[in-house]
């Protein structure tokens, strides 16, 4: 018995610090390797965790099946053991210290591989300045699913919006189930064909809408004459609690490269304001190059990781410090490593990189066969 809880104690995985939490948790679930997060915020005036991660642990709780989490009394510890992941039907409210894309983002990553076809409801905050929104998760995020054959079915409704503080919003997410993800060979930039975008306004003059999409052509149709922003102006019950707006931008290449942007609202900022700051970031976010936006590169990563075996390969920019640490996770997890070279070495002026890796040929075991 005593050599039986020593090999348990030794295969949990160690992490420290509240950085980083949600792709951890998505690697331990995925891996099905326990993982313990300690110091937690030990320093702080309010240690230990926040309540929009507590709600994630419980919405994770939910969508598996035979997850164990054990958080500490002062809770900056968490000891999480892995069930297997469950889907269906799930209604989850966010608290609002958070925007629903939080929490949707690890959601998606697992989501593919449940046993049955996901049906989550999230209630809260659509769109903040810290997490991605959800006009971003659905033109952007979706279509990267897309390249891995996760299509059929995939969707993600925006059913009311809600601003901050106050929130109100409603976005239901469906996923098919996968038996495996496909290898991916995305290397070509391609050059860009179109920009698209979404100006949203809840709760305040609709005119402001238009405000951000002149500003944002402003800026943009020196560039590209393709250029269509949809206007979407919610009212009474589906506009949520608060009055709020922001622009989403996203430019597509002819390979099918996305890269995206966005700005919300902020306390006596113009709407002009916000879309020059929404396209100059699209602009940054071009110019830092690759296949895929800095956003994204984690969930692509992962795919690339559990794709079948075979060597993916994916053309990025220069990797953020968020996906340094994914990919020292990933060989903690799943043992494998990535090889990073230059992708066009003979150009001094070309920052890309060429990311490859050998796929683990992760199967779905979880799911039901109708």
């Amino acid at each position: 018995m005593v050599a039986e809880a020593i090999a348990q104690t030794t295969s949990v995985l160690n992490f420290s610090g509240h950085q980083h939490l949600r792709h951890r948790l998505v690697l331990s679930i995925l891996s099905g390797k326990p993982v313990k997060v300690d110091k937690i915020r030990p320093e702080d005036k309010n240690p230990g965790l926040r309540d929009y991660e507590v709600s994630l642990l419980r919405l994770l709780e939910r969508v598996t099946n035979g997850t164990v989490i054990e958080i500490s009394v002062t809770g900056t510890a968490i000891l999480v053991k892995p069930g297997i992941i469950e889907g269906g039907p799930v209604t989850h409210d966010c608290p609002l210290s958070r925007s629903v894309g939080y929490f949707l983002e690890p959601i998606i990553m697992l989501a593919p591989f449940s046993k049955k076809p996901f049906q989550v409801t999230l209630r809260g905050i659509t769109s903040d300045d810290m997490d991605l929104s959800v006009d971003l998760i659905r033109t952007v995020t979706l279509p990267y699913l897309q390249l891995f054959g996760i299509s059929d079915g995939l969707e993600l409704r925006i059913k009311k919006r809600g601003s901050p503080p106050l929130g109100g919003g409603e976005v239901q997410f469906l996923c098919p189930l996968v038996k495996q993800v496909k290898t991916l060979n995305f290397v070509e930039r391609g050059k860009i064909k179109r920009i698209r975008g979404i100006s949203h306004a809840v709760r305040v003059n609709p005119q402001f809408s238009n405000r951000m999409i002149e500003a944002a052509r402003s800026v943009l149709n020196r560039y590209i004459p393709d250029i269509y922003i949809y206007s979407d102006v919610y009212k009474g019950e589906d506009s949520g609690k608060s009055p709020g707006y922001g622009l989403s931008l996203l430019s597509e290449t002819t390979t099918g490269a996305i890269h995206c942007a966005e700005a919300m609202s902020k306390p006596g900022v113009a709407p002009e304001d916000i879309a020059l700051l929404a396209s100059r970031a699209l602009l940054s976010e071009v110019h830092r190059g690759g296949c895929v936006d800095s956003n994204h590169q984690v969930l692509v990563l992962l795919m690339m990781v559990l794709g079948s075996e075979d060597v993916g390969r994916c053309r990025m920019g220069e990797p953020t410090e968020r996906t340094i640490q994914f990919l020292r996770d990933v060989k903690t997890c799943f043992g494998t490593t990535f090889k990073i070279i230059p992708a066009d070495p003979a150009d001094p002026e070309c920052s890309d990189y060429m990311f490859s890796c050998y796929g683990t040929g992760y199967m779905n075991a979880n799911r039901t066969l109708s």
